[in-house]
């Protein structure tokens, strides 16, 4: 609980203050006086005037309590008096270009900081499973088109396009994510046990589902990376420790089906129980180089008021990992390229939430964030970078939306002044703020209750 309050706060505090700077650092090389840069809002914890500043500047650094938000305060006459001598350096006097410049520069330095974080998590290097596939779910396209247990993935495309190479497992799911929700089909290059190589087209343009949840991948077929059904550590009164199952037994058969994979194991596990009633079943285990059979009588529980079977045990061992690791020109490319994708994801699925051909209940709040950030922090700084670089893009997205109040919206406010030769209106401006407000607070109120209704879940 602290490692996910440090690592909210610690996210929250260094993306405003990113956002925030760009807009202070254009504001400035454009001649704009800065009144004050707070970071956070509420009781004032620091303050502080830099001894050396710009010809002009006279800025005030404030750190408040409550790290929810940020601001720039600049010299305007629309706000306060100004002197005659230091209208020059007022906000509401400078020329139009500069004024998008200042208003663009925060979202543009989110979007900036987001490149870089995935470039540095690309030097670093990051362990991510293998592409090494499952068993394909029965009946999925990935099934339908002859994938198999075990196919490694060297290479995948859009088709049509040509073959890119799959460092991970992660990777692929990238691919397939963006193929799906775009309606596009995917070519992938597999190797099978016998060595040689062969391409596979999956048609995702078929999927009526187009949810990026565990659904949609189910669907596809590919839902996780191999891994050896081996039996991990089994609890005291459990199915499992009843059975007689021990940990590190390598199970090869549950009933009449054939296991290979630790994923395969764990369905079948909770496949069992959904009658509401598990029966027991003859597994087959390997143990020091030995076969025995031992009779199964899995528990039933409820997860999400559904009846599913537990054997109280953790199935399946880790998968084959692999170290992705890029150079220097190579790393900032690609997270640029990340940085464009996520881009143009994120606004699609926002346009198909306002369309209403995507559920809102993909929208989340900062219950879901914080959880993010402390799950990431805990896994290690290439993952929390990843999960910085993340929201960073998103932040950088939202802010550019055309809604009153958000920096998107005040450019659509400057573009309305370059078509027309005249500005909003103040009465508008005000109807316009309202107009603002309300979206952003029923966005809110929709992503709170996704973040409840996904804890008490």
């Amino acid at each position: 609980m602290l490692l996910t309050l440090i690592a909210f706060i610690a996210a929250l505090a260094l993306l405003i203050a990113i956002h925030e700077w760009g807009h202070y650092r254009m504001a400035v090389a454009c001649g704009v006086k800065v009144l004050r840069f707070s970071v956070g809002f509420g009781k004032t914890i620091a303050r502080f005037k830099p001894k050396h500043q710009r010809p002009g500047q006279d800025t005030e650094f404030v750190i408040g309590m409550l790290p929810l938000g940020g601001y720039v305060r600049m010299l305007d006459e629309r706000e306060a008096p100004v002197d005659e001598g230091e209208r020059h350096l007022a906000f509401n006097t400078q020329p139009l270009k500069k004024r998008a410049l200042i208003v663009a520069a925060g979202p543009a330095a989110n979007l900036v900081l987001a490149v870089l974080l995935y470039a540095l998590v690309n030097w670093i290097g990051v362990d991510e499973p293998r592409a090494i596939l499952s068993p394909p779910v029965a009946g999925s396209l990935a099934d339908k088109a002859g994938l198999q247990a075990g196919d490694v993935v060297r290479q995948a495309a859009l088709a049509g396009d040509d073959l890119e190479p799959v460092a991970s497992f992660d990777s692929l799911r990238w691919v397939l994510t963006r193929a799906a929700l775009d309606g596009q089909d995917v070519v992938v290059d597999v190797v099978r046990g016998d060595g040689r190589g062969r391409e596979v087209k999956l048609p995702l343009s078929s999927l009526t589902l187009r949810e990026p949840d565990a659904r949609l991948f189910r669907a596809i077929g590919i839902v996780s990376p191999l891994s050896r059904p081996v039996m991990g550590e089994v609890m005291s009164g459990g199915a499992a420790q009843k059975a007689g199952l021990r940990q590190g037994d390598v199970v090869r058969r549950v009933g009449p089906t054939e296991v290979t994979d630790g994923q395969q194991l764990r369905e079948l596990i909770r496949a069992s129980g959904q009658s509401g009633r598990a029966a027991a079943a003859e597994w087959q285990v390997e143990r020091a180089g030995r076969l025995l059979s031992l009779t199964v009588h899995p528990d039933v529980q409820h997860d999400k008021g559904q009846p599913v079977g537990r054997i109280g045990a953790y199935v399946g061992a880790m998968p084959e990992m692999v170290t992705v690791r890029q150079g220097p020109l190579d790393g900032l490319w690609s997270g640029a390229v990340r940085v464009w994708e996520v881009s143009t994801l994120s606004l699609k699925l926002l346009g198909r939430m306002l369309m209403g051909e995507l559920s809102l209940k993909n929208l989340s709040g900062p219950i879901a964030i914080a959880d993010y950030a402390g799950k990431s922090a805990s896994q290690g700084l290439t993952y929390y970078l990843a999960f910085l670089a993340f929201i960073s893009v998103s932040l950088g997205v939202l802010n550019l939306l055309p809604v009153p109040v958000l920096d998107g919206g005040h450019l659509m406010y400057y573009l309305w002044e370059a078509v027309t030769g005249r500005p909003v209106s103040g009465v508008w401006l005000e109807r316009l703020q309202y107009v603002g407000m309300s979206v952003l607070l029923a966005m809110m109120a929709i992503a709170m209750v996704n973040d409840i209704a996904g804890r008490l879940g």
